[in-house]
């Protein structure tokens, strides 16, 4: 009597993805993640194969048993992820293919018992992979991506520090625009390095919990796996005593497998490519990068003057700001010292060179020329006005305006400070160590030697002691 033809389940799963998913690249900790995902889906999809294959030897008997063993014929994909020691994967599938070869006829009914019980485990944990890959891309990946956009736009700016400073010193200093000052463009360095660090400490957190969470999803994979080979072997015991005996070896030696056995034996390979969780993360304290204390970065004089409104907004008085004359030749306005929070843009920008000092008057000055900190349009267009500025002293006035007549006077040299021709010892020299936001009070600057004396005024917001002035009986000084 013919045996009944029994419905056989069709081969679902091939050597190749079922979808176009790109490799990871094994250089960087996310690719790396992605591409030892990738070798634990071929994993997946070698066990799905080889029990697609044994079921349908089960119904063709004996002379399918050859297509079985092809199914483990070719070496694991990314095969350098699995320990070659025995007790992890590597060795579980070459006891497999051992087994495997030794297998004869097996049931119709040991055939649908495995197609519809063992090969559905498999099935969903080919599919939680799947999930797992798609969660690490758009989420690490993205911020792999954010992090390569954010060095690069930081080296562009760096490059452009560069080459202002060469060009600083090839010109001897002479006129600039405002936008190529080397000390704007340090400041402006500043701000996107600092936003590279941060985003790069964002993603070195979504990488380490990447990396916390593989050892316990990988602990499920060979969990799940043992679970569908119990259940596989659970079928196959019921034939004679050798087949019984064959797949229980399999099934012991996947059962075997220690949890954490592939992620610690992965662990110790690829330390020098994985974040180390325990290293601190990257600050502004430990960043350096080309011409940071190049020349032209280091103002000539920088802190808070007061300046009078224009126009109509006259009747409001005198406003703070931080001020800075630059080695370039340029009073730039700030509204505060700030080169983190937001980009430092320069107010008000004055080349000094083109400029009218006025004398002093008490705690005022008066300086005549052009804003040029706007677009090249607006330069054009831009008039000469007066720029009326007060400081809190006298001394700091007489300061202020010794160095700003002096660009005025010579603006094809680079002049002296006068706190470093007096030998004071600036307030705030080091931009590391600058205040964040404008600093303002009514008293001057001082030397080392009057903030001794208790009956001095205390130090001001000022970097020196005043200058003498041989320009005071003048109203103006003009190149």
């Amino acid at each position: 009597m013919a045996a009944p033809n029994l419905p056989s389940r069709v081969k679902t799963t091939n050597d190749s993805d079922d979808e176009a998913t790109p490799d990871g690249d094994p250089s960087s900790t996310s690719g790396l993640l992605i591409e030892r995902l990738q070798a634990w889906k071929h994993m997946c999809g070698y066990l799905e194969n080889y029990v697609s294959a044994v079921a349908k030897d089960q119904a063709a008997r004996a002379k399918d048993q050859e297509k079985v063993l092809k199914t483990l014929s070719t070496p694991l994909r990314e095969g350098h992820h699995f320990d070659t020691a025995l007790g992890g994967v590597a060795s579980f599938f070459e006891n497999l293919r051992a087994n495997t070869q030794a297998q004869s006829i097996l049931y119709t009914e040991t055939s649908k018992n495995l197609t519809g019980s063992v090969l559905p485990i498999l099935e969903r944990l080919h599919a939680e992979i799947k999930n797992k890959n798609k969660e690490i891309t758009g989420g690490a990946g993205k911020g792999a991506k954010a992090v390569e956009q954010a060095r690069a736009t930081s080296q562009k700016h760096i490059e452009l520090l560069g080459q202002q400073a060469a060009h600083f010193d090839a010109t001897g200093g002479n006129k600039v625009s405002a936008h190529h000052d080397p000390y704007v463009v340090k400041r402006g360095a500043l701000h996107r390095l600092n936003k590279q660090l941060l985003e790069e400490n964002n993603n070195r957190q979504d990488l380490i919990a990447v990396q916390n969470s593989f050892a316990q999803f990988e602990a499920h994979i060979i969990t799940t796996v043992q679970t569908a080979l119990g259940s596989y072997n659970q079928f196959m015991s019921g034939q004679a005593d050798r087949l019984k005996a064959m797949f229980g070896d399999i099934v012991s030696t996947a059962s075997n497998i220690p949890l954490d056995f592939e992620w610690n034996g992965f662990l110790r390979r690829n330390q020098h490519l994985l974040v180390n969780p325990n290293a601190p993360p990257r600050s502004m304290q430990d960043a350096s990068f080309p011409n940071e204390n190049h020349r032209s970065t280091k103002p000539i004089i920088e802190g808070s003057l007061e300046r009078k409104h224009r126009g109509m907004g006259a009747l409001k008085g005198y406003s703070s700001g931080y001020y800075v004359v630059t080695p370039a030749g340029f009073l730039h306005e700030y509204k505060d010292n700030d080169n983190f929070h937001k980009d430092p843009v320069p107010e008000v920008s004055l080349y000094l060179g083109d400029c009218i000092v006025g004398a002093l008057d008490g705690q005022k000055f008066t300086i005549k020329g052009k804003d040029s900190s706007g677009g090249k349009f607006g330069q054009k267009m831009a008039m000469t006005s007066d720029f009326q500025f007060k400081a809190h002293t006298n001394s700091d006035a007489q300061l202020w305006q010794s160095v700003v007549a002096s660009f005025a006077q010579s603006s094809n040299s680079l002049p002296t400070s006068p706190i470093e021709s007096r030998n004071v010892t600036p307030i705030t020299t080091n931009i590391d160590e600058q205040t964040q936001g404008v600093t303002s009070g009514p008293n001057s600057a001082k030397s080392p030697n009057q903030a001794s004396s208790a009956t001095q005024a205390a130090a001001g917001p000022y970097h020196g002691a005043p200058a003498s002035n041989a320009l005071e009986e003048r109203k103006y000084v003009e190149k």
